[in-house]
């Protein structure tokens, strides 16, 4: 339990850092002059890198452990941190800089689920990666803290705060960190290994289910508050508390879909998963008052997302075969943090150019519908044949 508890701390920790720039967004709107696709891909970039960022760490992490990554992209993401809180926030172009390498920490992802899926049995690692999901509220962290800790102590004040945990939990892992007993490093080199997974079919189906999950929350977590102060006139601060409450409740979530997949089987949590998030989103799509409708919608999407998050590494535990994990889970975390990246361009460019987020939710129902078609036909025949293999 004391890996589990490091690995989900290092998680929120370089996902605090990773989400730094996102309730700030607003602030460098009005100060550096941004459009709205200007702020949304100074929000986006972050993800991006830490997306595509974790196909070569996964990798990495099958190779050298967890006990070996999770400090060295702790301390790696110190850099930027220090450099957009010290130098970079007086123009567009060194946030963009300070925002590609603030991605680092968004690669973390993929270092744990390897790292903690070696340290339990198959029955219990829907929950114990449900829990080291439970992580990514480092998110919230960053949105309940950035924005006052800027107004209480000056534009610095967050980043600073963030260095110094970053390099107190980069001592403690490599201190405290050991990899599973019985770890074998992979002989293959890193392409090797990364193509290999590439050719499971489960790799692909969970990266298309991650994209969805994962990355309709990562989508929301750092373009709500744009999203709740242009379409409903909320204050900074306030849309800010909100997102927080949304990212809350998708933690939360996550730890009990990944015990619900142990108990039931991910599949039937992916096709409930996917059905709540179309319905949610075809609700929203038409603006309804935020209380109560819009809050009850947004707020059941966060619980839907999360709890599909972590069913599909509950289902990426079960059918990937365990010495190619981190590399899978690299490929999907990766397609999780795209489908993450694309929807706030999106929603810039819609808003943008019809003054509404209708068009942007509706396409997120169709995914969502999309996914669920997925999910029932080519997905459950894939964990089917797996299982006869296993057998």
């Amino acid at each position: 339990m004391l890996m589990l508890a490091l690995a989900t701390a290092g998680f929120a920790v370089n996902f605090w850092a990773w989400a730094l720039l996102s309730p700030l967004g607003p602030r460098f709107k009005q100060f550096l002059g941004l459009s709205a696709s200007q702020q949304a891909l100074l929000v986006a970039v972050p993800v991006i890198v830490g997306s595509l960022g974790r196909i070569p760490v996964g990798a990495l992490t099958d190779r050298y452990g967890g006990r070996v990554m999770f400090p060295l992209i702790s301390a790696a993401t110190i850099v930027p941190v220090l450099f957009v809180g010290v130098a970079g926030q007086g123009s567009l172009t060194a946030l963009l800089v300070g925002g590609f390498f603030l991605g680092i920490g968004g690669t973390v992802f993929a270092v744990g689920v390897p790292f903690v899926s070696a340290w339990f049995p198959p029955r219990r690692r829907g929950l114990a990666l449900g829990v080291f999901g439970a992580g990514m509220g480092g998110t919230a962290i960053s949105a309940l803290t950035t924005v006052r800790l800027v107004e209480g102590g000056g534009s610095a004040t967050p980043f600073l705060i963030t260095a110094i945990v970053l390099a107190l939990y980069a001592v403690v892992a490599w201190t405290v960190l050991r990899d599973a007993p019985g770890r074998t490093a992979p002989a293959q080199s890193l392409a090797a290994r990364t193509a290999a997974a590439a050719r499971l079919p489960i790799t692909w189906q969970a990266c298309v289910l991650y994209a969805v999950a994962f990355g309709g929350y990562v989508a929301f977590s750092v373009y709500l508050p744009v999203y709740l102060q242009s379409a409903y006139g909320l204050t900074p601060a306030d849309a800010a508390n909100r997102m927080a409450g949304f990212v809350l409740l998708a933690v939360l979530a996550r730890p009990v879909g990944g015990w619900l997949s142990d108990r039931t089987g991910p599949l039937p949590v992916l096709v409930s998963v996917f059905t709540v998030v179309a319905v949610c989103a075809a609700v929203q799509e038409f603006t309804p008052p935020l209380m109560p409708l819009g809050t009850v919608a947004f707020l059941t999407m966060a619980a839907a997302l999360g709890g599909g998050s972590g069913a599909v590494f509950a289902l990426v535990a079960q059918v990937a075969p365990a010495d190619r994990v981190g590399s899978v889970t690299g490929l999907v975390g990766a397609a999780g943090g795209l489908g993450g990246f694309v929807p706030p361009l999106v929603m810039g460019l819609v808003y943008g150019r019809f003054g509404s987020y209708g068009l942007g939710l509706f396409l997120l129902a169709v995914a969502s519908l999309m996914t669920l078609l997925l999910t029932a036909t080519a997905v459950r025949s894939t964990a089917r044949r797996r299982t006869v293999a296993a057998a």
